[in-house]
């Protein structure tokens, strides 16, 4: 027999149970902080040149985690292959923990995702206290993970824990759970994965908790993510090394072309200046270039870059950076006409333009502007598709309703200038399913930076907005 609770989503009042989910919340925080930081201890980098076992162990402390909610039918950890999957020698991606439970009575399904993998930690100097000690610091928790994306899994957590102290373990939602291993390290067998679990993972919406919010005050849901393209473009003039002083003047050597080649990507202002690179015309909240400067660290006297509204430049315009070049270094550089120099190209998507259309549109572009007849090789390609999500569906709806409710003020649907990658995959496997991707960071997070840091006041307020929303679909009506 199904218990009975009261409804959010429906007739009767709403405001008593978004109350005592608020006091569950608060009430378990000090636990959910403590779990949370234990996830933050393990240094589960998902790169190859990182071990593997960190990453092991924290697939395993997150099945614990949701083992320990007691509502899951099953839930388990899974592995799928890399690439196209065939043949047994295929390897194996990183460990995901995924669970489910059934929907009763017309209720919908969501499906909860995040990821317990996190980016290298960098340069511990560059650190102000050990990137896997966490450290709480004021109202902030600092640690690699903290809030990309360890943040988002035990925003889950605790939202169902919110969830079941209020209305038991015996409600009639749907629940899906896909914590995957390897999103920080390109997410290699995500395609085969969702296949391979299609019945396991299916669901009517789908809450990605990868994202950020406004400020930290004012909760966000992402509507647009740029698209990601990025590869190696090795640069070569000569056959062999030679002298500087034998033959400089007279011929080319590969960082000259190089210089001049990645110099032609942009206007003088910055602006991205390869044609077939398109712009999407989105709107852009009041965002000001002393804003900027505070959240990027813009030095005084550098000058921003690009044209129109910044968020529209970072939101709804192509950007190109050239993130590693690989030559000799200043301490090993000798008087010699380089023959080949290797590069690092990373481009941002803008909505509306597919990868791959991207990607043709820049090799072209160098291709036809290679100087003194410079060779060009492109290798290492990864592609991923911008998105922009449907804000017309009913999951838009009561994602803001319930945000509203937990922050105390309505969200603003924003953009991001990142990439992720395999939501276009999602929409892919799962093209009836409304995609909501929300986050726990704010603009002072610095995921992927050292010092990554997590206000706990906007964690405390995401993981609410996620209780109240799970709450308010379970009420939901079979016509409604």
């Amino acid at each position: 027999m199904t218990e009975s609770h009261p409804a959010v989503g429906g007739t009767s009042d709403p405001s008593s149970t978004s109350d005592a989910l608020r006091s569950a919340v608060e009430a378990a925080f000090p636990t959910t902080i403590a779990d949370l930081t234990r996830l933050v201890k393990i240094p589960s980098v998902s790169w190859a040149a990182f071990d593997d076992a960190h990453v092991e162990a924290s697939a395993e402390a997150v099945a614990e985690l949701v083992r320990g909610l007691g509502v899951f039918d099953l839930v388990e950890i899974r592995r799928a292959a890399i690439g196209d999957g065939e043949g047994t020698d295929a390897p194996l991606g990183k460990p995901a923990v995924v669970a489910r439970r059934a929907a009763r009575n017309g209720r919908p399904t969501v499906l909860l995702y995040a990821h317990h993998d996190v980016q290298p930690p960098g340069e511990d100097a560059d650190w102000e206290s050990s990137p896997f000690e966490p450290t709480l610091r004021g109202d902030r928790l600092y640690g690699r993970g903290a809030a990309d994306d360890k943040a988002g899994v035990m925003a889950h957590i605790g939202a169902i824990r919110a969830l079941t102290e209020v209305l038991g373990t015996d409600f009639d939602l749907g629940i899906a759970l896909f914590i995957e291993g390897e999103e920080e390290s390109g997410s290699l067998s995500f395609a085969n994965f969702l296949h391979e679990n299609r019945e396991l993972l299916e669901a009517d919406a789908i809450v990605v908790a990868d994202s950020g919010n406004w400020d930290l005050e004012t909760p966000a849901l992402t509507v647009a993510l740029r698209g990601a393209v990025a590869f190696r473009m090795r640069v070569s003039t000569l056959g062999h090394a030679s002298h500087s002083g034998m033959f400089g003047g007279a011929v080319p050597d590969a960082m000259l072309a190089a210089i001049q080649l990645l110099a032609t990507l942009h206007d003088a202002d910055g602006s991205v200046a390869v044609e077939g690179l398109t712009s999407a015309d989105l709107a852009t909240p009041a965002y000001d270039e002393t804003q900027l400067r505070a959240e990027t660290g813009l030095l005084d006297g550098v000058t921003p870059i690009g044209r129109g509204e910044i968020l529209s430049r970072i939101w709804a315009q192509p950007a190109i950076t050239v993130t590693g070049i690989d030559a000799p270094s200043v301490a090993n550089a000798s008087n010699t006409l380089v023959p080949s120099v290797a590069v690092r190209v990373s481009a941002r998507v803008a909505p509306g333009q597919r990868d791959v259309d991207a990607l043709d549109a820049i090799r072209s572009h160098l291709e036809a502007r290679a100087p003194f007849g410079a060779k060009l090789e492109f290798d290492a390609i990864e592609l991923g598709n911008p998105f922009l999500v449907d804000t017309s569906g009913w999951a838009v709806a009561e994602s803001n309703a319930a945000m509203a409710e937990a922050w105390g003020k309505e969200p603003v649907e924003i953009g991001v200038g990142g990439s992720i990658p395999f939501i276009a995959e999602l929409v892919a496997e799962f093209p009836a399913a409304q995609i909501l991707v929300t986050g726990v960071e704010d603009p002072d997070s610095r995921a992927h930076s050292p010092n990554e840091s997590l206000h706990l006041g906007v964690f405390q307020r995401a993981l609410l907005s996620e209780a109240v929303f799970l709450a308010r679909l379970d009420a939901r009506s079979e016509d409604s």
